[in-house]
């Protein structure tokens, strides 16, 4: 299974906000950071934040935010609410089955409870699992160390 580049960058952002939780990140910010389209990013908040996952920040000074404690935020959770289909093969979509197999195959069952385990497995890791020494991936962002009540650092887009 392939997660989409939109699960990918909301992965990201997620661990992004998780690495700076004293701050405010903004969508610019994460775009840059992370060399990907600012849209594409803002998509990415939009949903993110409908889902609950994080918070918008309006205004002057403004962004985003992790809307919970990183240790609440199951990564299989974040993995079904961004990828928009888990059909494996062609049988998965009862409407769109053209398989003469169908009847008698078991491969159907067989994916289905691959796919059970490979989201199984994700929720067993929480977004602070992933950013729990966070010091190697603020290195690489470019990031300081996290300084309670200070602003996140933008990189400059020149």
């Amino acid at each position: 299974m392939r997660l989409t580049l939109y699960t990918d960058l909301s992965l990201r952002l997620l661990m992004f906000l998780a690495l700076r939780p004293e701050g405010l990140v903004t969508i610019q910010d994460a775009a840059l950071r992370y060399r990907a389209s600012r849209n594409h990013m803002m998509k990415v908040a939009q949903k993110l934040s409908g889902a609950g996952f994080i918070e918008s920040v309006r205004g002057r000074g403004g962004g985003l935010r992790l809307s919970r404690p990183a240790a609440e935020i199951r990564i299989g959770d974040v993995v079904r609410t961004t990828e928009e289909d888990f059909r494996l093969v062609e049988c998965f979509d009862a409407e769109q089955n053209t398989c003469a197999l169908a009847p008698a195959c078991r491969l159907k069952k067989a994916l289905a409870e691959a796919l059970g385990a490979y989201l199984a497995i994700l929720d067993r890791y929480s977004l602070a699992d992933l950013t729990v020494d966070g010091s190697i991936m603020r290195s690489l962002l470019r990031l300081g160390p996290p300084v309670a009540g200070q602003p996140v650092p933008e990189l400059s887009s020149a």
